[in-house]
């Protein structure tokens, strides 16, 4: 998966051919076979793989007692980053944005139904927050290496409940930054 993974993360799934995935990681072909059907079969588990398991994530955000649990979420994306950099990027796979919002969605969709929303306004709550979050961790971990989690935390949290334009005006007008607690 690693010969597989250099390849594709350079490449894209296009380019990266089977022949180029075993000359990498030094097999034969028939080993290659053995475990996968084609590079998208590669592509699908290593996807499989990183995403979250819902039940678990679940359990872990009851016993924390939080809302929107965005620190837990922006950490298993820097668990993952290596992963969700690429996969959620330009040259990425297109499918895997939407199966991790799903994943996301699952997650939050029981704590934001606890506040008696319709289903209309649910959804397009849970589109927003989850676009916009993984927008942003995309964007801060492909321009640093080892970005602030919770410089991000907080603007993603003063994002959402106080709004893009009143968070920006702000920020903007207060050289200190952040002041949004948790």
């Amino acid at each position: 998966m690693d010969a597989f993974w250099d390849l594709y993360s350079k490449e894209g799934i296009k380019k990266t051919s089977v022949r180029d995935i075993v000359g990498k990681a030094g097999y034969n072909r028939s080993t290659f076979y053995e475990y996968f059907t084609d590079v998208y079969d590669v592509l699908e588990q290593i996807e499989a793989s990183i995403l979250p398991d819902i039940e678990k994530h679940q359990n872990i955000i009851m016993k924390t007692g939080v809302r929107l649990p965005l620190k837990h979420l922006t950490e298993v994306y820097s668990q993952n980053k290596k992963y969700f950099v690429v996969l959620l990027g330009k040259n990425g796979d297109p499918t895997f944005q939407e199966k991790i919002k799903n994943v996301y969605k699952a997650l939050l969709r029981p704590h934001l139904q606890s506040l008696g929303a319709d289903d209309f306004i649910l959804e397009c709550t849970l589109e927003y927050a989850i676009s916009a979050f993984l927008g942003v961790m995309t964007y801060c971990f492909t321009q640093e290496e080892d970005p602030d989690i919770e410089k991000m935390v907080q603007l993603l949290w003063s994002l959402m409940n106080d709004g893009v334009i009143k968070n920006f005006k702000w920020n903007v007008s207060n050289s200190d930054g952040l002041q949004y607690g948790l």
